[in-house]
């Protein structure tokens, strides 16, 4: 009797599990264009966003690549096309990893069952909703990392995976670490030199082009002229200048605050009273110099640092600067009231929206939100044992496929408290990629094509 493969090309009933799932998951997305409107912000990094995509320069701090986007979504003056226009990637991206799931032997159930926290993690929804980077970049990476987890990576699923990988790291710069682990990951793995030169010439391109862009704009080559800048931030919590010694001329940048009593690295990225403010032109130079001395000088305070940062993975939630009688929130919960846009971000916003831009909320659908976000959520401890769980199948079972995606997470979860500082939305873009490594991991085998040896790809037989 013939059996049919189980693609997603499968009669609907085939799908019903994921089918069914995807109604609330896309009630939910509703909820929120309808209960906060046009689009939630985050402090001034949304209104950076929106500046830069009026007047796309290479900037400072972070690159272009979401400004791009917001460019090109720009002749619609409307912030509500934005936020619909993620949150469709968002649900997008769910259904691609749960077609490659069913393409490589998982159940249906099964994979609608790994693919559930994209569909439903509030947090992802709270992305897609915000005018910031995290929705984009996760839709690139993750799609990216899986272009190249195929059964066969030929130099053209290899060129595409580096092209999303390439233009993830101009979105998000920790995205270059992806796209690093990938050539790595495919030398390793002996891929075969024409999909390794796909992977790195595609990936390479627009890293290239944007750092051109910087240096013909500010005559630095590079994503951004704050890598420097960050890495200090990050060793201000530990760096003590007896020990490093430092030359007289990054003295200036030793904190006078005792060490038990520091703050936390975002306060000495961007408090009024960071000792960088004063410094030359040639600020994000010093800094880095002094991070590297003080990372040599103190390495055990540095890797005692990012472990502590990791140590947040294990609260069972995710943010808690709530009150008890939930009237207070921050920028990481769907909010509780409107707030007024300031005088100095308010033109911007509605010279993008071509009209008022504060947010509104609409009642009752906000509220309906605002409860289901204290309970729909992935907790960072299943998070972290899920990617556990993953990497050692995937090792055991020998599925690359599986590999690659969980070594991803991995690297989106441990590089930013050792770069900059531990942020609850770092974490998050690492949800669809643990999912599928989990998901492919688990996956039944299915008999690879026949190919030469120049089609040994990196993921692998499945």
């Amino acid at each position: 009797m013939h059996v049919p493969s189980p693609g997603f090309v499968l009669p609907a009933n085939r799908h019903r599990a994921f089918l069914l799932a995807m109604i609330p998951a896309l009630v939910l997305r509703v909820l929120a264009m309808a209960g906060y409107q046009p689009a939630l912000w985050f402090w001034a990094d949304s209104f950076s966003y929106l500046r830069a995509a009026a007047d796309p320069v290479p900037g400072t701090f972070r690159p272009l690549g979401y400004s791009l986007f917001l460019a090109a979504l720009a002749p619609g003056h409307s912030l509500a096309l934005v936020t619909a226009v993620q949150h469709v990637l968002g649900v997008g991206l769910a259904v691609a990893v749960y077609v490659l799931l069913r393409r490589r032997g998982l159940p249906g159930l099964g994979a609608t069952v790994v693919t559930m926290p994209l569909l439903y993690d509030e947090f992802l929804i709270l992305l897609e909703h915000m005018i910031m980077a995290d929705a984009l970049f996760t839709v690139l990476v993750t799609a990216g990392v899986m272009a190249l987890s195929r059964r066969a990576v030929t130099p053209l699923s290899a060129g595409v995976g580096g092209a999303l990988l390439g233009l993830g790291a101009i979105t998000r710069t920790i995205g270059v670490a992806v796209l690093v682990l990938a050539v790595v990951f495919a030398l390793l793995r002996r891929t075969g030199w024409r999909p390794l030169a796909g992977l790195v010439l595609a990936g390479a391109l627009p890293l290239v082009a944007y750092a051109t862009w910087m240096y013909g704009t500010s005559g630095t080559f590079g994503l951004t002229r704050a890598d420097g800048l960050f890495l200090w931030a990050r060793t201000m919590t530990f760096a003590d200048c007896s020990v490093i010694r430092p030359e007289p001329r990054l003295a200036r940048l030793c904190p006078t605050t005792p060490v038990t009593a520091r703050p936390a690295p975002a306060f000495w990225m961007w408090g009024a009273a960071s000792p960088p403010a004063g410094t030359p032109r040639d600020r994000n130079a010093l800094a880095g110099r002094f991070a590297r001395a003080a990372i040599m000088a103190q390495p055990f305070d540095y890797l005692a640092a990012g472990a502590g940062d990791l140590r947040r993975l294990l609260r069972w939630e995710r943010t808690t600067a709530r009150s008890a009688s939930m009237t207070k929130t921050n920028p990481y919960w769907f909010p509780f009231g409107e707030r007024p846009l300031r005088q100095s971000t308010r033109a911007v916003a509605e010279a993008y929206e071509g009209g008022p831009a504060a947010t509104r909320l609409t009642e009752p659908y906000a509220g309906w939100l605002r409860g289901y976000q204290r309970f729909g959520y992935l907790p960072f401890p299943l998070l972290v044992a899920l990617l556990g769980g993953a990497l050692v199948l995937a090792s055991v079972r020998r599925r690359p496929d599986a590999l690659l995606p969980g070594l991803a997470a991995a690297a989106l979860v441990l590089a930013p408290p050792f770069l900059t500082g531990f942020d609850v939305r770092y974490v998050v873009p690492a949800i669809p990629l643990t999912c599928m490594a989990a998901g492919l991991a688990a996956a039944g085998r299915t008999r690879a094509p026949a190919q030469g040896r120049q089609s040994k790809i990196v993921g692998g037989p499945a």
